[in-house]
């Protein structure tokens, strides 16, 4: 098969992600394995090249919003038959056994694996996945569409809940994405007003256009206090002006992964009358179940950009240099 693997981690102008062909996969004892038709590139695909993200073995294959058709299955696996789509997602797998997956708190575990950073992902023709770790995914999204729900849509959304956003409130959106703007339709969908400040003329359209009730810079003021916030640009500097916008008892959630350093907090402006910082790691199933469904019933409509399987290094690129309005997806086959 085919795959984009990361073999020296480093600027994406310097060409980390490189085209490989690999041995087709075989399905493990409860796993399934997919015939890709379609993936989305996500942020943390591109800190994985650059090497903000030590790969956790060489030559992985990055993509963690996988959309495909079950082609085969191992001896134990029964949950989807032969030809059914199915999504992969980042949370790969999780021990079952520590205390916080005990709680119901599995993106705490301590000991996950998760697709396209432990083992490998979406750029190719074929994956494999734990069943239990796979979603169905709704009729209503095509591919294409279907993709960037699995990772910017399941963390857009844990990312909302816990901004704490109350029923009516006002929420600010600080970076504009493929996540952000499946977050805010999710908001909106739920009666709140939302801001978003980007930089990106393009996102600021966007935002506009899918119903959000002002757009500026990105740090600009938003005309009233905040009930809720969430940082999804990996820029550290944003947080203080997050918090900074929130009203009394406010909730600012970051949303990525990897994050440029925060600058000192002012704890009389930032933080004084209970505002709160949060932050978002990974997701649960449960998680990804509920967005799924209420995703369907909105329904969300994904903004996205299409490249062919052999721009993947094109579609990182296009990423990193802020050239993506909405969400970036591959399109292996068929989607």
């Amino acid at each position: 098969m085919r795959a984009w693997a990361v073999e020296h981690p480093g600027p994406i102008d310097s060409e980390p992600v490189v085209l490989v062909d690999r041995p087709d996969p075989d399905p493990g004892e409860t796993e399934v394995r997919v015939r890709v038709q379609a993936c989305g590139v996500c942020r943390t695909d591109l800190h994985l090249a650059e090497g903000d993200l030590t790969p956790r073995r060489p030559g992985v294959i990055p993509g963690h919003e996988i959309v495909g058709v079950v082609d085969a299955l191992g001896s134990g696996a029964g949950r989807f038959g032969v030809g059914e789509r199915v999504g992969i997602a980042w949370l790969r797998r999780t021990c079952g056994a520590c205390r916080f997956c005990a709680r119901g708190d599995e993106n705490l575990c301590l000991a996950p694996r998760f697709t396209g950073w432990d083992d490998d992902g979406g750029f190719t023709e074929l994956a494999v996945v734990d069943e239990r770790y796979a979603y169905r995914l709704p009729d209503v999204f095509a591919d294409a569409e279907a993709a960037p729900l699995l990772c910017a849509g399941i963390i857009g959304f844990r990312s909302l809940r816990r901004a704490e956003l109350p029923p009516g409130g006002r929420l600010g959106i600080y970076g504009f994405g493929a996540s952000a703007h499946l977050a805010a339709q999710v908001a909106l969908a739920e009666g709140a007003q939302v801001f978003v400040m980007t930089r990106s003329p393009p996102a600021r359209a966007l935002a506009l256009e899918l119903g959000v009730a002002w757009t500026g810079d990105t740090f600009d003021a938003p005309p009233d206090r905040l009930d809720s916030a969430i940082v999804f640009a990996p820029a550290g500097e944003l947080v203080p002006a997050a918090l900074a916008a929130l009203d009394r008892g406010g909730t600012c959630a970051v949303a990525g992964i990897h994050l440029s350093d925060v600058p000192a907090l002012r704890y009389q402006d930032h933080l004084f009358q209970e505002r709160q910082l949060r932050s978002v790691t990974a997701n649960t199933r449960a998680d990804g179940e509920e967005f799924l469904a209420i995703a369907a019933r909105i329904p969300i409509r994904p903004s996205t950009t299409l490249y062919d399987f052999d721009e993947v290094d094109r579609a990182l690129a296009d990423l990193a240099h802020d050239r993506v309005t909405g969400a970036a997806v591959i399109r292996v086959s068929g989607a």
